[in-house]
């Protein structure tokens, strides 16, 4: 079972150099930055989970530029976003972006997805909140056909353009993988329908039931749920766990790092890196 870690990078975290860096020096398979362009004020829509919303969601970096910036330092180590509001980017300029960081990073990008939960972030860029999740199928489909035609064109309902030409091409063939994030069985069903891959928290539900259903879930719509990867994230520091997910048939899992500095967040990676043995022995 692959160890990623997840972060709010930050003009006051660790630098997305540096985490990557130890990252890979412990054995970590990937990196996952987090996305919000801007926290309107004041807010209507409650936070995930209720409470403040804490400060590294009005803070938080491109995810584009902090992980361009892991990948310049690394070899092994694979880029995600988790997630990207793509409902909140356009759809041309960041199928560029998804191909443009996947050849630097030499093939190594992993592009997680979401719909989002801030209304009022989410309508600021034009989006409308009811219909936002056609609208990043309909994105994720026309990005496909940009990354793998030469002249591609798309039309869907919210969706449109007429034959274009854009380069580069991604290196990952037909193109990197699309991840899933979110809680069964909705995000599950996006996953199965449109993408490669399925990203819920491991708190959200009970992984012993919501794994297996999306296994069958994946089989009754035609596709091979091996073919789905299966990544939990909010990984609980917790061996046996962990052991249960590896044996439940997880991919990976996603460590949770605050937005803290470089000698606060050390131990914290030597912390699990000897979870990572201890699960993978």
């Amino acid at each position: 079972m692959e160890f990623g870690a997840s972060i709010f990078f930050t003009d006051y975290s660790i630098s997305p150099a540096e985490l990557a860096v130890a990252l890979e020096e412990r054995g970590f398979d990937s990196l996952w930055a987090a996305e919000h362009s801007h926290i309107p004020v004041p807010r209507r829509t409650p936070a995930p989970g209720g409470g403040e919303l804490p400060k590294r969601y009005y803070d938080v970096m491109d995810p584009f530029v902090t992980l361009t910036a892991a990948a310049a330092v690394t070899k092994r180590l694979k880029l995600g976003t988790g997630v990207c509001l793509v409902i909140q980017r356009d759809t041309i300029q960041t199928a560029k972006l998804v191909a443009s960081i996947d050849q630097v990073s030499g093939g190594r990008f992993l592009f997680g997805i979401g719909g989002g939960w801030n209304q009022e972030e989410i309508e600021n860029h034009g989006t409308v909140f009811a219909t936002r999740m056609q609208k990043m199928r309909e994105q994720i489909e026309a990005m496909k056909a940009i990354w793998t035609q030469e002249t591609p064109q798309y039309h869907g309902e919210i969706v449109k353009f007429d034959t274009i030409q854009t380069w580069p091409k991604p290196v990952r063939k037909p193109h990197p993988p699309v991840i899933l994030g979110g809680a069964f069985p909705w995000a599950a069903r996006r996953a199965v329908r449109y993408g490669d891959g399925w990203y819920p928290n491991a708190s959200s539900g009970e992984p012993e039931d919501y794994i297996p259903a999306f296994r069958k879930m994946a089989a009754e719509a035609g596709r091979d749920p091996k073919s789905l990867s299966l990544r939990l994230g909010g990984a609980p520091d917790d061996l046996g766990k962990l052991k249960r997910f590896r044996d439940l048939g997880v991919d990976a899992v996603n460590v949770t790092l605050m937005s803290d500095k470089r000698d606060e967040i050390l131990p914290v990676l030597d912390h699990w890196a000897a979870h990572i043995r201890a699960v993978n022995s």
